[in-house]
């Protein structure tokens, strides 16, 4: 697995996530319990996993969606 994206913006990881599954790319999100943990309040980022193979399309389409990477 590979890191796509890293935010705090809940908006923009759904966003990504709906355009990757779309696309036929299988994503992962970690962090999700502890950014629960911290109240919601949004100081801890959440990360979107891809697969090392899907990695170069993923990236294409957060361009594609002009999304900010890493």
């Amino acid at each position: 697995m590979e890191e796509l994206l890293r935010t705090n913006d809940i908006t923009i990881i759904a966003y990504a996530n709906a355009i990757l599954t779309d696309s036929g790319i299988d994503v992962f999100e970690l962090d999700v319990n502890t950014s629960v943990l911290e109240g919601s309040i949004g100081i801890l980022p959440r990360r979107l996993m891809v697969r090392s193979d899907d990695l170069i399309k993923a990236q294409q389409l957060m361009r594609d969606y002009e999304i900010a990477f890493r």
